[in-house]
């Protein structure tokens, strides 16, 4: 099953899938649809029509200064410093088969081919270690706590560096 661009015609059914993945992380269907329309190249469905199974939505960003979780951006700020990874959600029968790790490796040729040097994002639901497991960091620092309190308790601001190699 491949990853291909999200079309408007996706985003009934992106909706519904965020609703059922993230029941306690809601985003209203705006959310989703400007970030369409702001960053078409960086928004992605796993499957086809009925049978989509997960989506992924990125775009440029300001390291270290996530979006406020069911917040629109307004544009796609022209100094990006980050690749900003806001949702790759699956389905639970399509957890487990490399989908993730697959849209994450293509999202970092992407940030690369852009002249990013990072990709962030915030982990929710337990999943630092999933990310951890792609080269992810829990980035720590003075003026980064409380950027992601949105999202949650649990919520972990994370990064990649992309300048170094993959251990």
């Amino acid at each position: 099953m491949p990853w291909r661009p999200m079309v408007p015609q996706d985003l009934d059914w992106v909706q519904e899938l965020a609703d059922a993945i993230h029941p306690d992380h809601p985003e209203g269907m705006d959310v989703f649809a400007e970030r369409l329309r702001l960053y078409p190249q960086g928004c992605h469905v796993l499957g086809a029509g009925r049978s989509l199974m997960g989506y992924a939505i990125t775009h440029p960003w300001h390291l270290g200064k996530p979006p406020a979780l069911n917040s629109r951006l307004g544009e796609i700020p022209g100094d990006a410093s980050t690749y900003y990874i806001h949702d790759v959600a699956l389905l639970p029968e399509a957890r487990g088969k490399r989908y993730a790790s697959q849209a994450v490796e293509e999202l970092a040729l992407h940030a690369r081919a852009v002249g990013l040097g990072n990709l962030s994002l915030i982990a929710v639901n337990r999943s630092q270690i999933f990310w951890e497991k792609l080269g992810f960091q829990a980035m720590t620092g003075p003026g980064l706590d409380g950027k992601h309190l949105s999202y949650g308790s649990d919520a972990v601001l994370m990064m990649r560096d992309l300048t170094k190699a993959k251990d």
